[in-house]
């Protein structure tokens, strides 16, 4: 083997994106790199207002750059084709995920959907079974609603989701904010088992260091729009070299490894 890393399915070079306020224009996200890779998890990490939602807007096509590009399989993502990045080859897990689930509709009907929307060829209940079992329920589940899981359920249920129509990568926004520490450990096992048994790509944002260094291979530090820090996440974790990235690991508990 040659040893070179695979390339990246997702790609951001040089992104940047402000915004206009009443006392002029506030940079949200300045010259971004990064990239990610199948089989591999980067964290995005950093403070309050740091610019990681807008990030993520940019990496989904919910807003333009002001300058920079998404890559997809090293190609740019322009105009149709961003549809196609957000449908096909990455699915989204968005804060709270179990939140977003309809409480009026069963399990089956909700992995179902987006099979039908994104018109997934292949056997659809199957499919939605298969994803069930890919994060650790079983095919009774279907015909329950929201309100008969577990907080943990509707959490696997939420992944199943996003899994249903077999993306390369998945983007988690702060998924696990908001769970008792026994329940956040429970789901991050449950991301880290899908990397590293099907070869799924994640990025996840988050606040939270600690999660960014228990599931990531490489985490990149946000402040104020820019990158401050970035490198292997457990070095990030151990030895911080930024302030801001120190204040974090000063902030969150950390995880049983």
């Amino acid at each position: 083997m040659s040893g070179r890393a695979a390339p990246a399915v997702l790609a951001a070079v040089a992104l940047s994106k402000a915004f206009r306020s009443r006392t002029g224009t506030v940079p949200a996200v300045q010259d971004v790199h990064l990239a990610v890779r199948e089989g591999t998890a980067l964290g995005v990490v950093g403070p309050s207002g740091a610019g990681k939602s807008t990030l993520l807007s940019l990496l989904l096509g919910l807003e333009r750059p002001d300058r920079g590009e998404v890559l997809l399989d090293g190609e740019p993502v322009t105009g149709p084709r961003r549809t196609d990045l957000s449908r096909r080859a990455f699915q989204y897990v968005p804060q709270d995920p179990a939140s977003s689930l309809d409480p009026r509709r069963t399990v089956g009907r909700q992995l179902l959907e987006p099979l039908r929307r994104l018109r997934v060829e292949g056997d659809h209940p199957a499919m939605a079974r298969e994803a069930l079992e890919r994060v650790g329920l079983g095919p009774e589940h279907l015909a329950r609603r929201p309100h008969e899981l577990s907080g943990g359920q509707a959490q696997r249920v939420a992944i199943a989701r996003a899994l249903v129509t077999r993306p390369r990568i998945l983007l988690a926004d702060e998924a696990v904010s908001g769970l008792d520490l026994p329940l956040r450990h429970q789901v991050l096992e449950l991301l880290k088992e899908l990397r590293t048994e099907s070869g799924l790509g994640l990025l996840l944002v988050s606040h939270d260091l600690a999660a960014i260094g228990f599931l990531c291979d490489r985490a990149l530090v946000l402040d104020r729009g820019r990158v401050v820090e970035e490198g292997p996440a457990d070095r990030i974790l151990r030895a911080p070299s930024h302030p801001v990235t120190q204040e974090l690991v000063d902030a969150v508990p950390r995880l049983p490894s």
